[in-house]
């Protein structure tokens, strides 16, 4: 989790608005292009690539500027064919994704843990989202070997894979569900997001 004084596990609890500062102190420094408005005619396949690991390739290599890589990450957008773009008002490139196109590398709860608390997750592009009716959490199990793959909703249908460490953390939270207690989930804003079956 975090490695400053925000911890998941303190008895005392800081307010989601401390929190949102504490991790993310300038979100009005972060606007995003309004990608789901720009319909461009032309499109294009440039070989762009975003791997399992949320690294970027173009052409083979892979982009190691992470400014370059936060600014496309600002004017990606999925369609509801299930396509990636980069958007811009004259283009879009498609773009190759593994898996997801972002990954919650961070998470960080605010309120008294339960019920009340609120769940705060960071991605490896800058992002910071609370999961909730708007950003839900759900967890895919793989079918063949059993493991889970636990996704978040950045925006618009863009997901961030919570990293290992982050579902990690999120197990540690978890308590069983007020339905049927056969569940194990986690609580932030109000809504239960179940994780797995309580073994």
């Amino acid at each position: 989790m975090a490695e400053r004084d925000v911890k998941s596990n303190e008895n005392t609890a800081i307010s989601l608005e401390d929190l949102l500062k504490e991790i993310a102190p300038d979100p009005s420094g972060r606007s995003l292009p309004p990608v789901d408005k720009w319909s461009p005619e032309r499109s294009s396949d440039i070989d762009m690539e975003i791997r399992a690991d949320g690294s970027w390739w173009h052409e083979g290599g892979r982009i190691n500027r992470k400014k370059l890589v936060r600014l496309f990450s600002t004017i990606l957008r999925k369609d509801e064919d299930g396509s990636i773009w980069l958007v811009t008002p004259y283009e879009k490139v498609v773009v190759h994704v593994e898996d997801a196109p972002f990954i919650a590398v961070r998470v960080d709860r605010a309120g008294e843990a339960g019920e009340n608390q609120t769940l705060a997750f960071s991605t490896n592009v800058g992002d910071v989202v609370v999961a909730g009716p708007e950003h839900p959490i759900r967890v895919e199990i793989d079918p063949e070997t059993g493991e889970p793959a636990p996704y978040i909703l950045v925006r618009g249908r863009l997901e961030a894979k919570l990293a290992r460490p982050v579902f990690y953390e999120l197990a540690d939270m978890a308590e069983a569900d007020p339905d049927d207690g056969e569940t194990l989930g986690v609580w932030s804003d109000g809504v239960f997001f179940r994780l797995g079956a309580a073994e």
